[in-house]
């Protein structure tokens, strides 16, 4: 069968190596796709929310099945543009329709579907520019830290944790009254801030069946010693040894469960991932935010760690039998290493040639900020490549992982040498 991935990322890279090893994948395309994406399908140059593009494109290559990597053309409502037209209605799009997607498109949706469902979270309110005063009482009666949570997509910087009332009312003011964050903050939510370690938890659903994927762990600041600023994801780890049988069993009966469930009641149609980013507070999850897509650089270490037909299990997610298909993992470890582009994650280099991927024998390269200029492959992003080991265990992971990330060299490149340090 054809086969479109819609992205340019690590994630889609995983994607892509992962897709190419069926045999019940023929032709592989992936738009936009990266300088890695071409090693196991055809980049076609079509940004992921040029909806008119890829249909046409979709009914010219005979594609039988769209898998959707990020999050704004999901949230935008690609797959209900499918359904719309009579000849794409018929191609599965694996990532949910506008309404489900709304789970990572606003939080305030989010918030209520977990109150709704009874879905451990943190306690929160919701205000927009005509409840600012409203707001800012609410935030005297709390206590700190607090968060901060732009409603709408902003790119993953739309969520601020304050240490202090002043700077707490200052960033509610400037968020509502000064779009801090653009359309995405016209409404904010004011969350409790909840002390515990962070993991990510990733299922795939065909609206009514689901099955559990690998959780992993990923590391989002800049620094070493988890200091500096935020990033898109600076690695990530997989398994998470404290997400043991019976952690996991918790989240299963008080998260997974009542999240499918909670869908199927409400008539949300959900065909593809959900993302659940929980705290483990003493042994007890609660919910942090819900994606609607494969979390990057997670997707990198969750890959790896699938023994199983891919294709195969999203055939399942689009006919509605996931229950019929077979999740194998690998009990290894897999540990990703993401290298980044000089000043990032503000104003960083671009357009750095890269060499020695060549050189890496014991990880999988997966590109992301990268595309192919003449004989070169250049940098363009700001995350640029990510580096995963498969091991026996953490420990090899980890070392081998970072031994290959130095086997790489562009200019200004760096990469955090202690990712999963604090799980060992």
């Amino acid at each position: 069968m054809n086969i479109l991935i819609l992205g340019s990322g690590g994630r889609e890279s995983a994607f892509a190596w992962k897709l190419s090893q069926s045999p019940k994948c023929g032709q592989l395309f992936i738009a936009p796709g990266n300088a890695g994406t071409s090693q196991y399908g055809q980049n076609v140059n079509i940004r992921v929310t040029d909806f008119e593009g890829i249909g046409r494109f979709t009914l010219d290559n005979a594609i039988d099945l769209v898998l959707v990597g990020p999050e704004e053309p999901l949230v935008k409502g690609i797959h209900n543009f499918f359904l719309a037209d009579e000849q794409l209605k018929s191609i599965p799009v694996i990532g949910p329709q506008r309404e489900g997607a709304q789970l990572e498109g606003s939080k305030d949706f989010s918030k209520e579907f977990m109150f709704r469902n009874h879905i451990p979270t943190a306690a929160s309110k919701t205000f927009t520019q005509d409840t600012l005063q409203d707001g800012l009482k609410y935030l005297a009666t709390q206590s700190l830290p607090i968060v901060l949570k732009a409603d709408g997509l902003a790119a993953g910087k739309g969520v601020l944790i304050c240490t202090t009332l002043e700077e707490a009312q200052l960033e509610l003011i400037e968020m509502l009254t000064e779009a801090k964050f653009g359309e995405a903050s016209s409404k904010v939510v004011i969350e409790q801030f909840l002390q515990g370690i962070e993991l990510s938890v990733f299922v795939m659903s065909d609206g009514v069946n689901y099955k559990v994927l690998p959780e992993a762990k990923d590391y989002k600041r800049i620094g070493e010693g988890d200091t500096g600023l935020n990033t898109g994801g600076m690695g990530s780890v997989s398994p998470v040894p404290f997400a043991d049988a019976a952690f996991m069993q918790k989240v299963t009966d008080r998260v997974i469960i009542p999240t499918v469930d909670g869908l199927k009641k409400e008539n949300i149609p959900y065909k593809g991932f959900i993302f659940i980013g929980l705290m483990n507070c003493d042994g007890e999850p609660y919910v942090i935010e819900y994606n609607c897509r494969m979390g990057d650089p997670e997707t990198e270490s969750v890959m790896p760690r699938i023994k199983s037909d891919f294709v195969d299990l999203l055939l399942g997610v689009a006919e509605g039998n996931l229950n019929e298909k077979e999740l194998i993992i690998s009990d290894k470890t897999a540990a990703t290493v993401v290298m980044v582009a000089g000043g990032y994650p503000g104003e960083y280099l671009k357009n750095k040639v890269i060499t020695g991927t060549e050189n890496v024998h014991e990880s999988h390269v997966f590109h992301a900020g990268t595309s192919i200029q003449g004989e070169d492959i250049i940098s363009t992003g700001g995350r640029v490549l990510a580096i995963t080991s498969l091991q026996d265990n953490m420990f090899e992971a980890l070392q081998q992982a970072t031994a290959d990330a130095a086997r790489v060299y562009y200019d200004g490149m760096y990469f955090r040498k202690d990712i999963g340090f604090d799980l060992l």
